[in-house]
């Protein structure tokens, strides 16, 4: 129970850590004249990874490794299957065109290269420090774009994110500083509440702090965007529930693993973020497999409807399902394993590849 008690805290303390770093920086921001639409790609964006990031550095100082990789490919897996999938079930999802043609094969390609680096078991100091160059690079591409965007993108964001109103209680310079502090404090001790509970978890439940890292972790930071994409849908603001996730996979694996890379090469006796082999083997390449999926699915109308989003939940369920048979040894993992190997997946993949021909012959 004292257990129970400490997640559920370490999420509070990371939710609202979350929000009141992104109130804080987006209105000191915009106090300095930058624009709406600059501080909504950038800030806010960046604070819905904030979670991600304070529970993955927070692991590799508390000499847990498993768990900041396993948050960050689980929380990946979790965006795409969960979010997108409820996101869609509550309305069809709009996909942007920006998305299909720029995002995702950017989404992709991080992916791809994060594959690269982690095939020698371990992220090192040098090669945290290239991704969190990207993750920079990335960010002052999307600063020049942003002046390229049109005028209904613009007032989307002037609507969204408005400067303090003089006299309002956040107008002010020092209560916007304060907010960014408490915001910074209250993600830290949430990160080391929830890591300190995960691994008494994966102790008690007898599994492995990648397992946790995975499943438990992995969807308790991904709250932020759950909010996010959950409210955007009910909203009708569907092309925002879509580039949540995906700007957000992309500032998970430049942003937090490459600072827990970096992090890890000044830790003493880790020298390296280490990748736990079954990770290597398995889940990484879910990631890379959840990525290529969206493509056909984005691309087919720009919509993911309803049963392409039951379709991304079901996948989800059985992704969790074999983790857990798997972390228990259970008798049914084999047929389990050789139903999804030799029915699901090929049935899925002809699938998509039909729907993907359709538009095309027609």
């Amino acid at each position: 129970m004292q257990n129970l008690l400490l997640f559920a805290a370490g999420l509070a303390g990371l939710v609202i850590g979350a929000n009141l770093l992104v109130r804080g920086a987006s209105k000191l921001a915009l106090s300095f004249g930058i624009s709406p639409l600059v501080v909504g790609l950038t800030i806010v964006a960046m604070g819905t990874s904030a979670p991600e990031v304070a529970v993955s550095v927070g692991a590799v100082l508390d000499g847990k490794s498993d768990i900041a990789v396993g948050n960050v490919v689980g929380s990946n897996i979790f965006n795409v299957l969960f979010i997108l999938g409820l996101s869609a079930l509550i309305t069809p999802l709009a996909v942007h065109g920006q998305v299909v043609r720029q995002e995702v094969p950017i989404m992709l390609g991080v992916c791809l290269l994060l594959g690269v680096l982690a095939l020698d078991g371990r992220i090192a100091a040098l090669e945290g420090a290239l991704l969190f160059a990207l993750l920079l690079a990335y960010v002052a591409f999307l600063i020049v774009q942003s002046r390229r965007q049109t005028q209904a993108d613009a007032a989307e964001f002037d609507e969204e994110l408005q400067p303090a109103a003089p006299g309002a209680w956040d107008s002010r310079l020092p209560v916007q500083l304060a907010l960014i502090a408490v915001g910074l404090v209250a993600l830290v001790a949430g990160s080391n509440a929830l890591v300190s509970a995960s691994v008494a978890f994966a102790q008690a439940l007898g599994v492995s702090d990648v397992i946790i890292g995975l499943t438990i972790v992995a969807a308790g930071t991904s709250m932020p965007e759950v909010a996010t994409s959950v409210a955007a849908a009910l909203k009708g603001e569907r092309d925002i529930a879509v580039g949540n996730v995906v700007g957000s996979n992309v500032f998970n694996i430049l942003g937090c693993l490459g600072l827990s890379g970096l992090v890890a090469g000044f830790v003493p006796g880790a020298g390296a973020l280490l990748i736990a082999p079954a990770v290597l083997a398995f889940d990484l390449w879910v990631m890379l497999a959840v990525a290529l999926a969206c493509l056909p699915v984005f691309i087919t109308g720009r919509v993911i409807a309803r049963w392409e989003g039951a379709l991304f939940l079901a996948y989800y369920a059985a992704y969790v399902g074999f983790l857990v048979m798997q972390a228990q040894h259970h008798a049914a993992l084999p047929a389990f394993s050789q139903a999804m190997l030799s029915f699901v997946l090929p049935l899925t993949v002809v699938t998509l590849v039909v729907v993907l021909l359709r538009p095309a012959q027609r």
